[in-house]
């Protein structure tokens, strides 16, 4: 007995996910059956698509519990994980310029206004 694919249920499956070839390349149709290899990746922050930045980068060095925090609830909330402006070592000033630099945009634009 051959496979037939998910979607039409009338071709054989010659494409991942268990879709022929024609459901696999219309549009929207791959999206609707998640994966079917063992080497696909799962867990939390497994999302597609661009994610939009956190809201302001971390003081925590890396690899620090602090940090792994962060990171997981980035994850939890599919928010990039990383920040531009995010510690890249214990002290480093960057998240703090990053956010004096916010708080002073901010300032400004209501002067302004």
């Amino acid at each position: 007995m051959t496979p037939i694919c998910r979607h039409c249920t009338k071709s054989k499956i010659n494409r991942p996910r268990g879709l022929c070839w024609s459901c696999y390349y219309t549009p929207g149709v791959k999206e609707l059956y998640p994966s079917t290899s063992k080497y696909a990746r799962r867990g939390v922050g497994n999302f597609t698509g661009s994610a939009p930045l956190p809201a302001a980068p971390t003081t925590a060095a890396p690899g620090t519990p602090e940090k792994l925090a962060v990171l997981e609830q980035r994850a939890k909330l599919k928010q990039a994980i990383f920040h531009p402006a995010d510690a890249r070592y214990a002290g480093d000033p960057r998240p703090l310029e990053f956010i004096k630099g916010q708080s002073a945009g901010i300032a400004n634009m209501a002067c302004v206004a």
